[in-house]
């Protein structure tokens, strides 16, 4: 019989961690049979690799951001947030007894949904990182949960956070990093790209509707830079609900529109050109001089191959301010955050003027090149973690063996 994983995760990023880990087990061991618990909306970054999903799925209206803002939590509840959990914690009863074992990726929910299986358990707190305040603070549940004789490994998604772990008592705690790291190559996508002049990528993000507005902040931070240098390139790595909605985006901002391009006209000129992709997000982002983000993960992956990020605070649930500076501290140099409200015309002008000046700051890019491979290096994760998993099956066939001998 094949091992039996299940993973459990808490999050759209953390669901794109978990999916990069099972197609490095599935590389290496194609006979594992992996399901999945997407605890916060309808985790398509495990569909999209054909991994069943075996509990109920719920979108909620803060994409699961309610500790920027506690109030967004009433909504959810009128969602059916409430009623989802229990059915998940359910599915979770009813399918983990038949794994070999549990991996759970994210913060005390996911981790909380792991330890409930009553199963051997892989926890990877991708969201936690003890760069964002010098030390990790644990709240007692998570600590507990992580201590469990049951948690096997515990996964940080930095070194400096597995060092913190190790300072506070976590012996099993190791180096991960970002699994999709291992898979952010260029694809051969045709960008349309001049090589002498600069380009800059728009990230707005992948939840709609928030992601809608994001595009239409960055649309208006494009338009002034393009004011000021004309030379440089615009390229947008969009979700494909946003793809579809470029049209309708177009007309209410006064663009024009013509199949993935966007123009921005004025006293019959082209002032502006953003170049759409629904399938092209690491060939722009290998490929950028400067990123225009408004995004969690994809900010994080960009900013770990070397490249500068600028940012706009936006009206969120997930992309506001209070994110934004949370995220600088986390990245450290290779991002400046422009602003502390949602961004207006001042704002937007203030922040092109910075994405002009860095662009031309050599020693500042090469700084974020170092910084980087400093904070999420070496990279490898996916397959990193993968061994490890593979190896505690093992130990755990062994044990099981042990203690039943024939």
């Amino acid at each position: 019989m094949p091992h039996k994983l299940l993973f459990i995760s808490n999050g759209h990023g953390e669901d794109n961690h978990s999916s990069h880990i099972i197609r490095s087990l599935w590389e290496l061991a194609p006979e594992l049979d992996i399901a999945a618990i997407p605890i916060v909306g309808q985790g398509h970054a495990y569909r999209n690799i054909n991994v069943p999903i075996v509990s109920p799925t719920l979108t909620l209206p803060s994409g699961g951001f309610t500790y920027t803002n506690r109030l967004r939590l009433l909504s959810d509840i009128r969602a059916g947030l409430l009623t989802s959990t229990w059915r998940q914690i359910q599915a979770v009863r009813h399918y983990a007894p038949s794994c070999d074992l549990v991996f759970a990726t994210g913060d005390v929910v996911g981790q909380c949904f792991a330890y409930i299986s009553g199963k051997p358990f892989i926890s990877f707190t991708s969201s936690l990182s003890a760069m964002y305040e010098g030390t990790l603070k644990l709240d007692m549940i998570l600590k507990a949960v992580l201590k469990s004789p049951r948690c096997l490994v515990l996964f940080s998604r930095d070194a400096y956070t597995a060092q913190d772990y190790q300072k506070q008592g976590f012996a099993k705690a190791q180096f991960g990093g970002i699994p999709s790291l291992d898979r952010l190559k260029p694809k051969g996508k045709d960008l349309q790209l001049d090589p002498d002049r600069p380009m800059m990528a728009l990230l707005p993000g992948s939840r709609v509707p928030e992601a809608m507005r994001n595009l239409k902040l960055l649309l208006g931070l494009a338009v002034e830079i393009a004011r000021l240098n004309a030379q440089v390139q615009f390229r947008a790595a969009l979700v494909p609900d946003v793809m579809a909605a470029l049209e309708t985006v177009a007309t209410e901002l006064g663009w024009h529109y013509d199949q993935g391009g966007l123009t921005y006209p004025a006293q019959g000129e082209a002032i502006a050109k953003v170049l759409c992709y629904s399938d092209a997000f690491s060939d722009i982002v290998c490929q950028t001089d400067l990123v225009l983000g408004m995004a969690g993960l994809a900010v994080d992956q960009a900013m770990a191959i070397g490249k500068p990020i600028l940012q706009i605070p936006g009206e969120g649930p997930q992309f506001t301010y209070a994110f934004a500076e949370a995220q600088e501290r986390l990245l450290g140099l290779s991002v400046k955050t422009i602003g502390t409200e949602p961004a207006t015309p001042a704002i937007l002008k203030e922040a092109a003027q910075c994405a002009v000046k860095t662009i031309q700051d050599k020693a500042y890019l090469q700084a974020c090149v170092a910084n980087g491979q400093q904070r999420f290096g070496p990279f490898g994760a996916s397959y990193r973690i993968a061994k490890v998993v593979l190896s505690a099956l093992e130990k755990l066939d062994t044990e099981a063996v042990l203690s039943h001998p024939v």
